[in-house]
């Protein structure tokens, strides 16, 4: 796949005949992919390139709306995700204010007549220029078109429409167990082991302190079975998603604490991914030390025959 980073107004280039897939894609999950799906089917039966158009940073973030600072899949991930679907061209463009500020139809006449399009899809919902007034009709029905329109239709799970909405209520529910079913995967979050403060080691179970890669949304914060992956091993692991109440008297950010099943080894700096799998509990202060290595046991132990059910 190669990136192609765009900036309105986009200075003029030839573009090869191409099927076009627009949309965010926040989280890259299986509505995303029918469309983009879609477009790398249609593009191989017109024998012409495929190509995904999406935002950096996300139109709602720069519109305003606080909710969408934190992303299912921050865009390095996203271009992870996005690289591994089979696609020619991945076009990033640049939104900013101005890029905001363009009518529908200047979307159409200057951006998408200029890109050389055998045809453009776009999900049922997608919306384009100012305020977003433009919509799948108004494509369909502009003047002189010469490209074709393709309209997906919702994917749905059972009669679940899927979307970045409703896997984000399901984090926030700290339903993990049912995003796989929408998302095509476990929800995962990337980033870099750091130095802690060594309490785990100290109390007999070593963690991995994640920097996360990028503003993620946090599920409900608590103690969850995952699978941990990093230098191309995958280890089941228990993960704190919290603040640590048992130490820690003041509210602090939250952070994301790894425990990996059966490894011992230094993992300082290295990239590590998490798959959240099981919501087990909430975060809790304890009367001590004792009492709190009691529970991490009991989470270990859930967390094996989880994993055992799994596998």
């Amino acid at each position: 796949m190669q990136l192609i980073r765009l900036q309105y107004p986009f200075q003029k280039t030839d573009y090869p005949a191409q099927v076009l897939a627009i949309g965010d894609f926040d989280g890259v999950h299986l509505g995303h992919r029918k469309v983009i799906g879609q477009a790398v089917n249609t593009a191989r039966e017109a024998g012409v390139a495929s190509a995904i158009m999406t935002f950096d940073p996300h139109p709602r973030e720069v519109l305003g709306q606080q909710k969408y600072e934190c992303l299912l899949t921050p865009f390095p991930h996203k271009l992870q995700l996005l690289a591994g679907l089979d696609v020619d061209y991945l076009y990033v463009v640049s939104f900013d204010e101005t890029f905001a500020a363009i009518s529908p139809e200047q979307f159409i006449n200057e951006i998408l007549y200029s890109m050389n399009l055998h045809t453009v899809v776009i999900g049922f919902d997608f919306t384009f220029g100012h305020r977003g007034k433009g919509n799948a009709e108004l494509l369909r029905n502009a003047k002189s078109l010469s490209f074709s329109v393709q309209v997906v239709e919702p994917h749905l799970f059972a009669t679940e429409k899927v979307s970045s909405t409703r896997i984000r209520q399901l984090l926030a529910e700290g339903d993990v167990a049912s995003i796989p079913a929408l998302l095509g995967r476990h929800y995962d979050l990337i980033g870099v082991v750091r130095h802690g403060d060594g309490r785990g080691r100290k109390i007999g179970f070593p963690t991995a302190n994640l920097e996360l890669d990028g503003s993620y949304i946090f599920p409900k914060l608590g103690v969850y079975a995952v699978y941990a992956s990093v230098n191309g091993s995958r280890y089941p692991a228990v993960v704190n998603i919290g603040v640590r109440p048992t130490f820690l008297v003041e509210p602090v950010v939250a952070n994301v604490e790894v425990h990996l099943l059966d490894f011992d080894g230094d993992l300082y700096n290295d990239t590590m991914s998490i798959e959240l799998v099981q919501f087990l509990r909430t975060e809790q202060k304890f009367n001590g030390v004792d009492q709190l290595i009691a529970q991490i046991h009991r989470d270990i132990e859930q967390t094996r025959q989880i994993f055992s059910v799994e596998s």
